[in-house]
């Protein structure tokens, strides 16, 4: 998320959101972390002006909070539009190391 912020901030907006993709994957499992990613990536809809974009993380706000409060969420998903919110992903090795570390 750090890496995101400042990445924003330059107007680095598309390796921005490849940050906000990762840090989904990590924090999916968890309501605040889950409902963070998919506010971020509202807002950099919006900076983009990407009405699809801000309409579909509106949606996934909604239903990640629900999904991570109940323990469904689809693995792997990155969170953005380009991706169904249902569609199961592989992990990257790196991220698979990460949450062994943290069951």
């Amino acid at each position: 998320m750090a890496a995101a912020t400042r990445l924003n901030e330059a107007g680095e907006f598309v390796q921005a959101f490849q940050h906000l993709e990762r840090a989904h994957v990590l924090g999916q499992q968890y309501v605040l972390p889950h409902v963070a990613t998919h506010y971020w990536m509202l807002r950099m809809g919006e900076k983009r002006r990407s009405v699809p974009e801000v309409v579909g993380q509106v949606i996934r706000i909604i239903l990640g909070a629900l999904g991570s409060a109940v323990g469904i969420v689809p693995t792997g998903n990155t969170g953005g539009t380009n991706i169904s919110m249902f569609k199961r992903l592989p992990l990257d090795p790196d991220i698979q190391e990460l949450l062994k570390q943290y069951p």
